[in-house]
C-alpha cells in the first residue's frame, strides 16, 4: 500500500512499518514504529504514529509489510533477519504431505485472548506464543496465560525449525523488563508462570543474572506464583546455569529439540545434544527439589529408534519431564516436515517414556515445552 492519507493496513491490523522520508524504519509485528538518526527509537500504535515530529495526519506514507526471511532493524537498533532464517534451497522443498486434520486450531480471538493482548502491549513484552507462531496461542491466551518471551524478540542463534528473528543485539537489555513483567504476573493473575527467552550469546553470562531478576522480580510482586523457565543453554556455563536456579524455580527446562543425529541440521552450530543433557544433568544436581524438563520435536526425519536412545540418554541425566509434539514448518524458509506422527503413534511414545521412569510425558500433535506446563503432574497428558 503505498501513498496512503493516515491510513492503517487493509485489513486492520498493525503494519509492519511506515516509510517516512529521512527516517530510517523498522518491521515490528504489533506496532508501527520508526527510527530517527538524531531521537532515537520511536513507536506507537497505527493511528498514532502520525503524530511524530512535524508529521500530520495529512501527510502520505508507505507502508509495507516486512517479508519472512528479509533484513530487518529491530526497535533497539539491531540489524537481524525476520524470522529468522533467510530464503534458502530448503525454500522450494515442500512437506512431506498435506497438514492433517488434526493440526486444524481456532482462529484467535475472544474477550481472554484481546485481555492477554493487551496487557503484553501495555508492558512491552514479548511472547514466545507469537514470537515463534505456536498454534496454541488461541487456546493459552484464551484462558488467559502466555509465556513470557525475555531479553528481546531478536536471537543470537538461528536454529531451523524456529522463528525468531536472529541478530546480534550487541550487549542491549531493558532494565525495565523485571518490573514490566513481574506487573503483566500480577495482572494476570498467575499461579503459575512460564518464561523463556532468547538466546544472548552476546551477553557474558548469556543474559542469566537479567533472567534471574525477572525471577525475583515476579517473587516479590507476585509470591504465591510458581515459575517455570525455559532457559537457554547457556553455553554450558554452568555458573550461569546456577544464577537462573538460585532465583528460586519449580522447573527448569531446556530443549533437546531433536535426536542426536539431526542436532546440528536442526539446531544452531552452537548448540549441542550432549551440552544440553550436561545443563539438564548440572540443573538436578544442583537443585535437586527443583523438576528439570525437555521437549523433543518430531517429524523431522527422527526414527522409532533414535527417539528411544534419546529418552534414554534423557532419563541418565536425571529428567523428570519429557514432551513430545509435533514439528510445524513457521515459514517456507524453514526445514520441511518429513512426516506428521498420528494421535496414536504420540500416544505410543508417551507409554513407551512412562515405562523408563519419567515421571510425566506430555505427548500429542500441539503439544510444545509449555503447554499447559501448570497441570503436567496431574499425570494425565495435561487432559488430551
Amino acid at each position: 500500500m503505498v501513498g496512503c492519507r493516515g491510513c492503517a493496513a487493509d485489513d486492520g491490523m498493525w503494519v509492519d512499518f511506515v516509510l517516512i522520508p529521512g527516517l530510517q524504519v523498522y518491521p515490528s509485528r504489533d506496532q508501527a514504529a520508526w527510527y530517527h538518526p538524531e531521537t532515537g527509537p520511536r513507536r506507537a500504535y497505527v493511528g498514532f504514529i502520525f503524530l511524530h515530529g512535524s508529521l500530520s495526519m495529512t501527510e502520505d506514507v508507505t507502508i509495507i509489510r516486512a517479508r519472512s526471511g528479509s533484513k530487518f532493524v529491530s526497535p533497539q537498533g539491531t540489524k537481524a533477519v525476520k524470522d529468522g532464517m533467510r530464503p534458502s534451497d530448503l525454500s522450494t522443498v515442500a512437506d512431506a504431505a498435506p497438514k492433517p486434520p488434526w493440526l486444524r486450531v481456532r482462529i484467535p480471538s475472544g474477550e481472554g485472548y484481546q485481555a492477554i493482548r493487551e496487557i503484553v502491549q501495555t508492558h512491552k513484552l514479548n511472547t514466545v506464543c507469537a514470537e515463534s507462531k505456536c498454534p496454541n496461542i488461541a487456546e493459552c491466551w484464551g484462558r488467559g496465560t502466555a509465556t513470557l518471551m525475555l531479553m528481546g524478540s531478536v536471537c543470537t542463534r538461528a536454529c531451523k525449525f524456529c522463528a525468531v528473528s536472529t541478530g546480534n543485539p550487541h550487549g542491549w537489555l531493558d532494565h525495565n523488563e523485571p518490573a514490566n513483567v513481574a506487573d503483566a504476573v500480577a495482572l494476570m493473575r498467575l499461579k503459575y508462570v512460564v518464561l523463556t527467552s532468547v538466546d544472548r550469546d552476546d551477553l557474558l553470562d548469556g543474559g542469566a543474572g537479567h533472567y534471574a531478576a525477572c525471577i525475583r522480580a515476579i517473587h516479590e510482586r507476585s509470591p504465591h506464583t510458581a515459575v517455570e523457565a525455559l532457559t537457554p543453554d547457556f553455553s554450558g556455563s554452568e555458573a550461569s546455569i546456577a544464577k537462573v536456579l538460585d532465583a528460586g524455580l519449580v522447573t527448569f527446562a531446556q530443549n533437546l529439540e531433536t535426536v542426536e543425529r539431526l542436532t546440528h541440521v536442526v539446531r544452531d552450530i552452537r548448540a549441542g545434544y550432549r551440552q544440553t543433557l550436561d545443563v539438564l544433568a548440572f540443573a538436578k544436581r544442583h537443585t535437586p527439589t527443583t523438576l528439570t524438563k525437555t521437549s523433543m520435536m518430531l517429524g523431522l526425519g527422527e526414527t522409532d529408534e533414535e527417539i528411544e536412545q534419546a529418552m534414554d540418554d534423557i532419563r541418565a541425566s536425571n529428567v523428570d519431564i519429557l514432551t513430545f509434539g509435533q514439528y510445524m514448518r513457521p515459514t517456507q524458509n524453514h526445514l520441511p516436515v518429513q512426516r506428521f506422527v498420528t494421535p496414536e503413534q504420540f500416544k505410543t511414545y508417551r507409554d513407551l517414556g512412562l515405562s523408563k521412569g519419567f515421571r510425566e510425558v506430555v505427548s500429542g500433535a500441539l503439544v510444545r515445552s509449555s503447554y499447559r506446563a501448570e497441570q503436567v503432574l496431574e499425570h494425565n497428558n495435561v487432559g488430551l
